[in-house]
Formats: structure tokens, sequence, C-alpha cells
């Protein structure tokens, strides 16, 4: 293709991502080094026939100009990054100080906000995203065994979880783990705790988000591989089965090696949507137990008072660790193309 051309050809897609990526994250950047304006307070002296007062007011025109004239705010750096909402770095090493040990270290740091969402998001990740891959896989092998007239029926339920909408799926879920809820009263029972609350227990609630986690993720997981295992070839199954091997040994020896590529985008996939992860933590009213970075945005941005500095600190955050988690898939997949 010629340079005129495939300039012409990229140019769309070009200006699409400057304009609704680039430039936004640009812009995203540049207000968490801003903080908001504080108010101008000024003294002002009210006389009576009784004598004269001294009262702090606000003075509204000079803080009105001094929003105009710089409308991201006071430039703060760092600041943000470092305070307690964030990163902590004086609570960091105090709390490094004070430990007695790895583990009490890692408690002490889950009291603060970022440190405690980015537990429970790594936590998450590392829990959810294996699971949806290789219940995905299992899925899909199932599927693709069974009869002919079963495979519609089987492909519909198990897409349902992506035809619900995300958080309608997590409140019927979260109905059900009530304590008058089929799998709340199940778990009673099986326990034989009648105390038992798993939206009073943290563990639990952990538990029941990454259920919900792998629940909603596994159908687009099971119809990426579901696509590929319709283009393994058949020669190569027929010799193995001729040469003896058992159809485990197809499956590990045939079958997962031609869809590793498709194992990868499914993991960058998850990886990027599980990271930041915000639906359960809503659904299931979770917030006494659970934050992640997204929910943290999310409580900057909502209420009277809108933090936008501080979600945007935590939102450029997010994207480093983002970055940071599909660093190694991706260094894997250029050398992989590389040798090939």
């Amino acid at each position: 293709m010629k340079h005129n051309a495939f300039f012409w050809f990229v140019l769309p897609s070009a200006t699409a991502m400057m304009l609704f990526i680039f430039f936004p994250i640009v812009s995203v950047v540049i207000q968490s080094f801003h903080v908001a304006h504080e108010q101008v307070i000024i003294e002002v002296e009210n006389c009576g026939p009784f004598g004269c007062t001294t009262a702090t007011a606000i003075d509204q025109e000079a803080t009105a100009a001094l929003r105009e004239e710089q409308p991201l705010g006071r430039f703060a750096g760092l600041e943000i990054y470092k305070d307690r909402n964030h990163l902590a770095v004086n609570e960091f090493a105090q709390t490094w100080q004070q430990s007695e040990g790895i583990g009490d270290f890692v408690v002490r740091l889950m009291n603060l906000p970022f440190y405690k969402a980015l537990g429970f998001t790594l936590t998450y990740v590392a829990v959810v995203t294996p699971l949806t891959i290789l219940f995905g896989f299992i899925i899909a092998v199932a599927v693709n065994s069974a009869a002919r007239s079963l495979r519609g029926p089987l492909i519909f339920f198990t897409l349902l979880p992506n035809i619900v909408t995300p958080l309608i799926g997590g409140l019927i879920l979260f109905w059900m783990v009530d304590a008058r809820g089929v799998i709340g009263t199940a778990l009673r029972y099986l326990a034989d705790d009648p105390s038992l609350s798993v939206k009073a227990d943290t563990g639990l609630m952990w538990i029941m988000l990454m259920v919900y986690g792998v629940w909603s993720s596994a159908p687009f997981a099971f119809i990426v591989y579901y696509a590929g295992l319709q283009t393994v070839s058949t020669d190569t199954l027929e010799a193995a089965r001729i040469d003896g091997a058992s159809r485990w040994q197809q499956i590990r020896h045939v079958v997962i090696p031609h869809l590793l590529p498709l194992t990868t985008f499914i993991a960058l996939i998850q990886l990027m949507d599980n990271f930041r992860v915000f639906e359960p933590i809503i659904s299931f009213n979770a917030q006494a137990h659970a934050t992640s970075l997204s929910w943290a945005i999310y409580n900057d941005l909502s209420g009277e008072t809108q933090q936008l500095s501080s979600a945007a600190a935590t939102s450029v955050l997010t994207v480093i660790g983002v970055a940071i988690l599909l660093s190694p898939v991706l260094v894997r997949t250029y050398r992989s193309y590389g040798k090939a």
C-alpha cells in the first residue's frame, strides 16, 4: 500500500483515538496536578450601638476572580498523589516503622483508603481472571463435544449472564445471598449457624463478589474459545486418535496450543476489565467490605463536594496499574511473534 493511501486509510481511526483516548488522558493527568482554590477569607468589622465586632466572611468576588484566572485550580504537583487518600507516602513510612512483620504491615496498610482498594482490586484480578479463562475453556470444550441438536440451547444458557444487564444480575445474586434468599438459607443450613450472613462477613462478601465476577465474565471466554475450536484441524485430531492419544492428550497437545493466541487475547481483555471492577461493589452494596480503584473514583465524583483532582489522580494510578499488569502479556506476545 502506498504511503498516501495508507495515510488516508489510518486517518479516521487515528483521529478518533486522539479525540476520545489521548486527549482525555492528557487532560486527566493535567487535572491531577492541580487542586481546587481555597476560598478567600476576609475580616469584616460590624459596628453597632454597643461597639464593634470582627468576623470572618468569604470574599465571593475575589474567589470567583481567582477561579476565573486559574480554572484548573492551584498547581500542586505531586501533592495529591502523596496524600493520605492515595499513595500516603508519610503514612506508608510510619506504618512500616510501627509494624512487627510483613503480615502486620499488610494488615495496617489495608486501613489506608488507596491500599485497601488496591488490595481488593489485585485480589479480584488474580482470582477472577484465571478462573474465567479456565471455566470458559471447559464450557467451550463441553459444548463443542455435545450433540449438534443440544448445542443451540447450551449456547443460549451459557451466554445468559451476558444477556442480563450486569447491574441487574448482581442485584439478583445479592437477593439470593440474603438471609431469606436461596443461597443465604442454604449456607446457614450447611454451616449450622443461624446467625451466618454473607452481607455481614468481609471474607464471604469477597468470595461472593469473585463468584459473580467469574459468572459474568465466563461467557465471553466461552464464546471466544468456542469460535476458536471450530478452526482446529480435524485431520490433526484424527491423526492423534489413530496414534492412540487419549481425549485429554488431544486437548493438551493439539487444542490448547492452537488456542494459545486466543488465551492471550482473553487474558488481556479480562485483566483490563477486572482491574476496573466496579459494578459488583455497587450491586452488592459492599462498600463497607470491599472497595476498588474505580469505586474510589466514583466516590470522589459523587456527592455534593466533587473532588475532581482526587478522582483524576486515582484515574492516573489506575491507568498505570493496568499498564503494569498488561506489560508481561504484551512482552510475551511481542517475543512470540518476533520469533515467528
